[in-house]
C-alpha cells in the first residue's frame, strides 16, 4: 500500500481511478451517533448542486449509538444511481471496522483515515493509496468540549474530501447556511472544521485526485428526496385526513413527515383547529382497526408499517377485504423473518401482502420503484381503495423509503379530484326502494356503498361473518358462494384499473428481465452493460398486483426470463407462477438478499452466467493445462 508521498511520485500510474471525473463511489465508515449524517448529506447535496447525478445510501445499525455505520455516495455522470458494487475512495473513521473497510477499496483506489493514532494494519495492501489526516488532533486543538470535538471531526473529513474531489467551498457554505438558518453561529464553527480538513489536504496531498467532480448540468428539473417523505406528501395531496400508526423502522419517518405537512397545511389559521387526525396507537392491530373504522366512516385513512406490522394486521385486513372497506397501508419492507435486521432493505413481504389474512383473500398491491412513484402511487392507492372498496397496499422498502434519491421534480394536477367510487349520496339513497350493500348491479363485481349518517335507509352492518349479497347475516352455502364469486369478479376488474407494467422491448430479444420496485435502477444500468457486451435483453417492471394482460403477454413472448428480486425465497417468481400462465421452466431467479441495495454487477453476472456459451470439457482441460 502506498502512502501519500508515494502517490506524489507516481503521477503516471494507470488504475481504475485514472481520469474518473464524475464517475466514482465514496464510502464513509463511522460510528452511529457521532453526527456523521450531517457531513455525509452535506457532501452529497454539494455534488448534486454542482449539476452531477448522485446517489446517497445510509447503512446504519438498529441501535441508538455506538455501532458501525456506513454511508455510500455514488457520483454518476451517466445518471446510473444504483449501487455500483465497488468503492473507489474509503473514509475509514471507525477503528473497529478498519480491516473490512480496507478490503472493500477497489485496486488503485484511496483510503483516508485519522492518522492521529498510528495504524500499521493499514499497510497491508500495496495496490491502494493511503492518505492519513490527523483529524482528532486538529479538532482537539481547535475546539472545546468532548462532544463538540467528535462532531467537528466528522465535519473536518468533509473538508478533506472537498479538497481531494475539488468541491466548491462556497456551495458548501450555502448549504450550511440553509441547514442552520435558525442557528447561524453553527455555520462558522462548521466552516472552521471544514477549513481545517480542506487546508491540510491541500498542503499535504496533490489535489484534486484523479477522482474529482466537475460541474455538469444533469440535475436541472430534479430534486433529492426520500420515499417516505414523498409518500407522505402524496397522501396529503390525495386528501388523506386520518393516519393511525405504531412506530416501526423503517416506516416511522413517513408518518412523521405526514404530520409535519398537515401541521403546515391542515390547521385553521384563525382558530388553530386541526383538520386532520394523527393517532399513535398502542400497537399495529389498533392502528389498522382505526384506519378501517375511519375509512368506513368516509375518511381517506391510512397507516404505515413494515413486515412485522403486516403480520399483526392480517385478521383486520381480511375483515376489510370481506366487508369491502377501503383502506391504504404503506409497507416499507425490511429484512425478515421475525425482527430480522430492521435497518436493512429487502423485498420480503410480497407474498405476505398479496394474500394477507386467512381464507380466500387477495389484496391489491402497488410497487413503486423510487420516491417519485411513492408520491404518485399514494393518490392511486386511495383512488383504487375507494373505487374497488378494498385494502390497497403500497410496497416500498427501506432503500426507497429512507435513502435520498435523485428524482424528477414532483408535479401535481390541480384538476385532480379524488375517485370516491360507488358512494350513494342522500338523494340517490332516497330514490331506492331498498339498499342492498353487496349486490352487484353493474356486472363489475363492485357494489354500491353508503356512509354512516347520510340517510337511515342506507344503514348496513359491516360484517366479518358470513353475509349475503343483501348485507344480511347468513351461513347458507349458496349465499356465501355468491359473495365470494363476486369478489373474484371484482379482482378481474382490478386488473384493468391498476397501473400497467412498464415494458422496454427495444432490444428485440427473446430473453427478458422481469422485476419490481427498487431493483429498477440497477436493472437499467445492467441493461446498458449487457448491451455493450453484445447481449440484448428486454425488460418489464411490474407495478401492481393483480397482474394485467400486458404482464401475461410479455411472459409468453420470451424464451428465457430472469426474475430479479430482493429476497431468498423467490416470492415474486412464486406470485408469477401462481397468478399467470407462464411456464416455470422459462424462469431463472436472480435473488439478492444481503440486506444491502442490489447492484448492477449482480444482475450482469447472473445473466451472463446463464446466456454465455459454456466451455466444453476438453476446453476446460486445455485451459487448466
Amino acid at each position: 500500500m502506498r502512502a501519500h508521498a508515494a502517490f506524489r511520485d507516481a503521477p503516471g500510474r494507470t488504475n481504475v481511478t485514472t481520469n474518473r471525473i464524475n464517475d466514482f463511489t465514496i464510502k464513509i465508515a463511522t460510528v452511529n451517533g457521532t453526527g456523521s449524517a450531517s457531513a455525509n448529506t452535506l457532501l452529497m447535496k454539494s455534488i448534486f448542486r454542482s449539476g452531477i447525478p448522485v446517489m446517497g445510501k445510509n447503512y446504519f445499525p438498529s441501535n441508538i449509538q455506538g455501532l458501525p455505520t456506513w454511508y455510500e455516495i455514488r457520483v454518476a455522470r451517466d445518471g446510473h444511481v444504483a449501487r455500483s458494487g465497488a468503492v473507489d475512495l474509503m473514509v475509514a473513521m471507525n477503528a473497529e471496522t478498519y480491516s473490512r473497510d480496507v478490503k472493500e477499496v477497489a485496486p488503485g483506489g484511496y483510503l483516508v483515515y485519522d492518522s492521529t493514532w498510528p495504524r500499521p494494519a493499514l499497510l497491508g495492501r500495496s495496490d491502494i493509496t493511503v492518505l492519513g489526516v490527523p483529524l482528532a488532533r486538529m479538532c482537539n486543538e481547535s475546539f472545546n468540549g468532548v462532544r463538540t470535538r467528535i462532531l467537528m471531526k466528522n465535519i473536518c473529513y468533509a473538508g478533506v474530501l472537498a479538497a481531494l474531489l475539488d468541491l466548491d467551498l462556497e456551495r458548501i457554505r450555502e448549504l450550511l447556511a440553509q441547514t442552520y438558518a435558525k442557528k447561524p453561529q453553527l455555520v462558522d464553527s462548521n466552516m472552521k472544521a471544514i477549513g481545517l480538513g480542506y487546508d491540510y489536504a491541500r498542503q499535504n496531498f496533490p489535489c484534486p485526485l484523479p477522482l474529482k467532480v466537475e460541474k455538469m448540468d444533469r440535475t436541472a428539473g430534479h430534486i433529492m428526496i426520500d420515499g417516505n417523505t414523498a409518500a407522505a406528501l402524496g397522501c396529503v395531496f390525495a386528501g388523506a385526513t386520518v393516519a393511525a400508526w405504531y412506530p416501526i423502522t423503517p416506516s416511522t419517518s413517513l408518518m412523521d413527515a405526514f404530520k409535519g405537512f398537515c401541521d403546515r397545511t391542515r390547521v385553521d389559521p384563525q382558530t388553530g383547529a386541526k383538520r386532520f387526525a394523527f393517532i399513535q396507537a398502542e400497537d399495529e392491530l389498533a392502528a389498522i382497526g382505526m384506519v378501517i373504522g375511519a375509512s368506513w366512516n368516509g375518511c381517506r385513512a391510512f397507516t404505515a408499517t413494515s413486515g412485522p406490522g403486516i403480520s399483526l394486521m392480517n385478521e383486520f385486513l381480511g375483515l376489510a377485504y370481506y366487508a369491502e372497506i377501503p383502506s391504504v397501508v404503506f409497507d416499507i419492507q425490511r429484512v425478515g423473518p421475525s425482527t430480522g435486521m430492521p435497518t436493512r432493505t429487502q423485498q420480503c413481504d410480497l407474498m405476505e401482502c398479496a394474500y394477507a389474512s386467512h381464507g380466500d383473500t387477495r389484496h391489491v398491491c402497488l410497487y413503486p420503484a423510487n420516491p417519485e412513484e411513492c408520491f404518485y402511487m399514494a393518490a392511486q392507492a386511495f383512488d383504487l381503495a375507494e373505487r374497488l372498496q378494498t385494502p390497497v397496499m403500497v410496497l416500498s422498502d427501506l432503500d426507497i423509503g429512507m435513502n435520498d434519491w435523485m428524482c424528477r421534480e414532483l408535479k401535481w394536477d390541480d384538476a385532480y379530484r379524488p375517485d370516491r367510487g360507488k358512494i350513494l349520496d342522500k338523494a340517490q339513497i332516497e330514490k331506492l326502494e331498498k339498499f342492498q350493500r353487496y349486490l352487484d348491479k353493474d356486472g363489475d363485481g363492485i357494489p354500491y356503498r353508503t356512509l354512516p349518517g347520510v340517510h337511515p335507509k342506507g344503514a348496513w352492518f359491516a360484517r366479518g361473518s358470513g353475509h349475503s349479497q343483501y348485507g344480511t347475516y347468513t351461513e347458507d352455502s349458496t349465499e356465501y358462494q355468491i359473495v365470494l364469486d363476486r369478489l373474484l369478479k371484482k379482482w378481474e376488474t382490478a386488473k384493468k384499473l391498476v397501473p400497467r407494467a412498464i415494458i422496454d422491448a427495444t432490444a428485440g430479444a427473446d430473453i427478458g428481465i422481469v422485476s419490481l420496485g427498487s431493483c429498477d435502477s440497477a436493472i437499467h444500468e445492467a441493461l446498458a452493460i449487457l448491451k455493450a457486451r453484445g447481449v440484448g435483453v428486454n425488460y418489464m417492471r411490474v407495478r401492481a398486483f393483480p397482474f394485467s394482460e400486458d404482464v401475461e403477454r410479455f411472459l409468453a413472448a420470451h424464451r428465457l426470463l430472469f426474475v430479479v428480486e430482493q429476497n431468498r425465497d423467490a416470492q415474486f417468481r412464486s406470485l408469477l407462477t401462481l397468478e399467470t400462465a407462464v411456464e416455470k421452466s422459462k424462469l431463472r431467479s436472480l435473488l439478492h438478499y444481503s440486506g444491502l441495495p442490489i447492484s448492477s454487477s449482480f444482475i450482469v453476472d447472473g445473466v451472463l452466467a446463464e446466456v454465455l456459451p459454456k466451455p466444453l470439457p476438453q476446453q476446460k482441460d486445455a485451459a487448466s493445462a
